[in-house]
C-alpha cells in the first residue's frame, strides 16, 4: 500500500502547513508528495485506487479544518458580508470601516487589541480581521448569497468554521462526480494540496464556481440545464467566463441559445436584486482591485510574467488579452463539442499562464478541470500560483516566473508528446 502511506504522510504535512503562517518548504513538501502518490498510483487496480481517490480526498480535505485560515484573510470579509446582508443592508454600498455599520462590529472581526498579525487599521482607530476596510466588497451576487447563507445557518460563534466546512462540501461534492468519471483522473483533484489549503483552510469562495462548472460539464447534453449551472458558476465568481469557449465548441445557434441564453439570464437575475437595492455600482472595488494587482494597461509588478520576458511591460497586457481571444475563437472553431472541459481547460488555464495572477486560488478551476480532462500537466499552474502567492512581491518576479515558465513548458511538452503519438 505506497499509496496509502504516501497519503497519510500528505496528510501529516498538509496538517502543519495549515497550522501556521505559509512557509514555502511546507507547500513544497506537500505537492513533492502529491507527485510521488500520482505516480505510485499509476498501475493501481481501478477499483483500489477508486477507494483510495474517494477516501483519500474526503480525508485530505479535511486537514484543512484543523486550524484557522492560514494563508489569506478573504474569509473574513465573507463573513462579514453575509452579517451586513442579514441586517438588511446592500453588501456594496458600505466599506467595512464606514462608522454606519458600526453597531454590527464584534470583537472577532474587530478585536479590541491590535497588536496580532493580518490586522488591517481602521480610518477612526483601531483594526479589523477583514482585508481592504476602507474599500466596497467585490464579491459577485451568487457568492454575496452565498455568504449570507452561511451566516444565517451558523451557529453564534462558530467564526470561521462554518465557511471551512461549506468548503470542504463543496470540495467533497466536486470529488464525487469526478470519481464516477475515472478515478485515475480524478486523484489530480482528490489529492491536490490546493484543495485542502485553498477550498477549505482559506474557505475561499472559488470552490462554489468550480462546483457549479464542474456540475454543468457533468450534465448529459448542452442544453439549458448546463448554461444555467455556467451563468450561477460566472455569477459567483467571474472566471467561470472562460469555460464558455469550450462549452461553445463548433457552435450551432441552437446550441447557442440552449446554452448561452439560459447562463445570461441567471446572470441577469442573480444582479437584478442586488441592483435594484444597492446605492452604488454592483461591481463593488472590482476595478480598483485590477488596478491594485497591476492587471491594467501599466501593466508591470508579476504580472504578465512570461510575456514581459520577450516584451515590454507596456505591451504585455495587449499581448495577454489578443492571445487569450485568439485561443478562445481556435477552441470556439476547433474544439470537442464532445468534452467541453478540455477547451475550458486551455483557455482558463493559458489565462493563468499569460496573466500569472499572484493568488494560488484561482487555479482551483484549474485542478478541476485537469481532473475532467485527464491532464495532469496542467496541475503545475496550481503549484506556480502557489510559489506566487506564498513568496508575494517581495520576493521579485523571478521565482514566479521560474515556476510559471516551467508550468506552461510541462504543458506545451505533453501536449507534443500527444501529437507525436497521433503521427505514429
Amino acid at each position: 500500500m505506497r499509496v496509502g502511506a504516501v497519503l497519510v504522510l500528505l496528510a501529516a504535512v498538509l496538517v502543519v502547513t495549515v497550522a501556521g503562517p505559509p512557509r514555502l518548504g511546507w507547500y513544497l513538501a506537500a505537492w513533492a508528495l502529491f507527485a510521488v502518490a500520482l505516480w505510485a498510483a499509476r498501475r493501481l487496480p481501478e477499483r483500489r485506487l477508486g477507494v483510495l481517490v474517494v477516501a483519500g480526498g474526503i480525508v485530505l480535505a479535511a486537514t484543512g479544518l484543523s486550524a484557522p485560515p492560514s494563508s489569506s484573510t478573504d474569509s473574513f470579509r465573507y463573513a462579514w458580508d453575509g452579517r451586513v446582508q442579514a441586517a438588511g443592508i446592500a453588501p456594496y454600498d458600505h466599506p467595512p470601516a464606514d462608522r454606519a455599520l458600526a453597531p454590527l462590529r464584534d470583537a472577532w472581526l474587530f478585536p479590541a487589541t491590535c497588536g496580532a498579525a493580518g490586522l488591517s487599521p481602521l480610518p477612526d482607530g483601531g483594526c479589523t480581521r477583514v482585508n481592504r476596510p476602507t474599500v466596497p466588497t467585490i464579491y459577485p451576487p451568487l457568492a454575496q448569497g452565498y455568504f449570507l447563507l452561511v451566516h444565517w445557518l451558523s451557529p453564534d460563534g462558530v467564526r470561521h468554521k462554518a465557511l471551512q466546512v461549506g468548503g470542504w462540501v463543496m470540495a467533497v461534492a466536486v470529488l464525487l462526480p469526478l470519481a464516477r468519471r475515472d478515478p485515475r483522473a480524478a486523484a489530480c483533484w482528490a489529492w491536490c494540496p490546493a484543495v485542502p489549503i485553498e477550498a477549505v483552510n482559506n474557505a475561499h469562495v472559488d470552490m462554489l464556481a468550480v462546483l457549479l462548472v464542474v456540475l454543468a460539464l457533468s450534465t448529459s447534453s448542452a442544453g439549458p440545464a448546463r448554461g444555467a449551472l455556467l451563468g450561477a458558476a460566472i455569477a459567483a465568481k467571474l472566471l467561470p467566463l472562460a469555460v464558455l469557449p469550450g462549452v461553445l465548441a463548433r457552435p450551432s445557434w441552437r446550441r447557442i441559445v440552449a446554452v448561452a441564453l439560459p447562463a445570461a439570464l441567471v446572470v441577469a437575475l442573480a444582479y437584478l436584486p442586488y441592483v435594484l437595492v444597492s446605492a452604488g455600482s454592483v461591481a463593488g472595488y472590482l476595478p480598483g482591485y485590477l488596478a491594485e494587482e497591476r492587471y491594467d494597461a501599466a501593466g508591470g509588478g508579476n504580472r504578465y510574467l512570461l510575456l514581459r520576458l520577450v516584451l515590454p511591460d507596456g505591451w504585455a497586457p495587449y499581448a495577454a488579452i489578443a492571445l487569450l481571444v485568439l485561443l478562445a475563437l481556435l477552441v470556439l472553431r476547433y474544439g470537442d463539442a464532445g468534452r467541453p472541459f478540455d477547451g475550458a481547460l486551455l483557455v482558463t488555464g493559458s489565462m493563468l499562464l499569460l496573466f500569472t495572477p499572484g493568488y494560488s486560488w484561482y487555479a482551483l478551476l484549474v485542478v478541476a478541470l485537469a481532473a475532467m480532462a485527464g491532464r495532469w500537466e496542467w496541475l503545475g499552474v496550481a503549484l506556480a500560483g502557489a510559489v506566487a502567492y506564498v513568496l508575494g512581491p517581495a520576493a521579485g518576479p523571478v521565482p514566479a516566473t521560474l515556476f510559471y515558465g516551467a508550468a506552461a513548458l510541462a504543458v506545451l511538452a505533453a501536449r507534443r508528446s500527444r501529437d507525436l503519438e497521433v503521427a505514429r
